[in-house]
């Protein structure tokens, strides 16, 4: 079992988007005061750290779509908010097809070393077609390409734990391989985490991740996908954790994150959104489910791209600490989040929404302590 272990009585964690694309996290022409550019992703890393953010997450994008013209690869860009800040940790996107195993397990073992362990991978098993055929890798159907990244993920973990590795599987082989130096985290290894939500990408979680990323959904929804996947992975012997993606507006009134939301939904890129949603929806049809991710999701739900208007993160710091304790009571780690202006409001979540979820998280404590 994977010593990666959960718990409810530990706090919950928050991570946020990095924008090492370019358009920010909503397909909106509404002003964001966010730029992919190093030098404000440093600050915001920094300021990240300071308030109360454990985890940030880089994306992986190789052409334009959605109004992300340009794209930082995302384990150069890691590395360097890596080296500019001291205890965040950074999870790097990584696209099995483009990306070997050997190749990939060496790069982050050489960050991590250099970083004092604070390095982690997301597997991408990848859903646009027409980003693989642009780049020259070959487009495998639904299922398969979770069956890659599951070999890619178990030699990844085969060649951080272990000398003379050998493996033999239908996309990767490896012969009495040993990696030297290996990652300084070695309990067992640097975090694995993946997202997506089709029975093929929560099997894959239940045997293999360490943390499974879903996207934005209510309560309800979310607790069903968290009593799946768990109790898949018991019945493996494994456990897994969970994150879900949220689109935050905190604001002083209720009135004012509302606003906020409808001035973003006002200004949609209708072009840009129709073509994202036409492309998730007919990858989530080739899933032997035929429905996928974004399979319900509505327009307004599209312009975040990772559905993340539903979790409803949206209004007072207070409404909002109440709502992240109710997903956490439904079995939910962490909150992978997304803002309009990221500096400003990381800050403002760090200032005041962070401590309210704190006093809640442990009056809860004390409430079933008693």
């Amino acid at each position: 079992m994977s010593t990666h272990s959960t718990t409810q009585a530990d706090p919950i964690k928050f991570a946020y988007w990095v924008p090492n694309v370019s358009g920010g996290l909503v397909v909106s022409k509404i002003e964001q005061r966010t730029s992919w550019d190093i030098d404000y992703n440093i600050k915001l890393a920094q300021l990240a750290e300071e308030n109360g953010f454990e985890y940030a997450l880089s994306q992986i994008r190789f052409t334009a779509g959605y109004g992300a013209e340009f794209q930082h690869e995302p384990v150069a860009f890691s590395h360097a908010l890596l080296a500019a800040t001291k205890k965040l940790k950074v999870i790097a996107a990584l696209l099995p097809g483009p990306w070997n195993p050997a190749v990939a397990a060496k790069q982050l073992a050489t960050i991590d070393q250099l970083t004092n362990g604070r390095i982690a991978v997301n597997i991408v098993s990848g859903w646009f077609k027409g980003e693989f055929t642009a780049i020259g890798e070959h487009w495998l159907e639904h299922d398969e390409r979770y069956r890659r990244s599951e070999e890619f993920i178990r030699a990844l973990k085969g060649i951080w734990t272990t000398d003379n590795f050998s493996f033999s599987g239908d996309f990767y082989r490896f012969n009495n391989y040993t990696l030297k130096p290996k990652p300084l985290q070695q309990n067992p290894h640097p975090e694995i985490f993946q997202g997506g939500s089709s029975r093929a990408a929560r099997d894959m979680a239940s045997r293999v991740s360490d943390w499974y990323f879903t996207n934005g959904n209510t309560v309800e929804g979310i607790k069903a996908q968290v009593d799946d996947i768990r109790a898949k992975a018991a019945a493996n012997n494994h456990s897994v954790k969970v994150g879900v993606n949220a689109f935050i507006i905190a604001r002083d009134t209720e009135e004012e994150a509302r606003a906020v939301l409808a001035e973003i939904i006002e200004k949609a890129d209708p072009e840009a959104v129709n073509a994202f949603g036409d492309a998730v929806k007919q990858a989530g049809k080739a899933s032997p489910e035929g429905e996928g991710n974004w399979a319900k999701s509505s327009f307004e739900d599209l312009v975040q791209y990772n559905d993340g208007f539903k979790t409803n993160l949206i209004g007072t710091p207070l409404q909002i600490a109440e709502r992240i304790v109710a997903l956490k009571a439904a079995g939910v780690d962490l909150v992978l989040s997304a803002f309009l202006h990221f500096h400003e409001e990381v800050e403002y979540f760090g200032k005041k929404v962070l401590p309210l979820i704190r006093e809640l998280e442990s009056a809860e404590k004390q409430r079933k302590s008693a």
